[in-house]
């Protein structure tokens, strides 16, 4: 809810962190349904037959790169916004659309 709020609001530098927070949360939510085995805690070997207590790190791999991609996403978006402040003066999104409708 508080990642909803921030990005529906009207300051950029909000929307920015709303959606850092968004996207960290899913990753926690990824990263849970990947689970832990069940039952006995076994060392992460294949058996004779059986593959108990295997863990697959495959979910783990796939969280690790999009949290990387995430961070390299955000820093984009906070440079993209210190340079509109720089070029407009303002990080309100309404007084964006202002300045952008006397360029048009």
């Amino acid at each position: 809810m508080c990642a909803v709020y921030l990005i529906l609001s009207i300051s950029l530098l909000r929307i920015i962190i709303g959606t850092g927070l968004l996207s960290h949360g899913v990753h926690l939510l990824l990263i849970t349904m990947g689970g832990l085995p069940k039952g006995e805690e076994a060392p992460p070997l294949l058996g004779e037959h059986s593959a108990k207590g295997h863990i697959v790190h495959l979910p783990q791999a796939l969280i690790l790169t999009a949290i990387v991609i995430s961070f390299g996403v955000t820093a984009f978006f906070l440079v993209l916004a210190y340079r509109v402040y720089q070029e407009l003066g303002t990080d309100d999104v309404e007084s964006m659309r202002e300045h952008v409708d006397h360029w048009a």
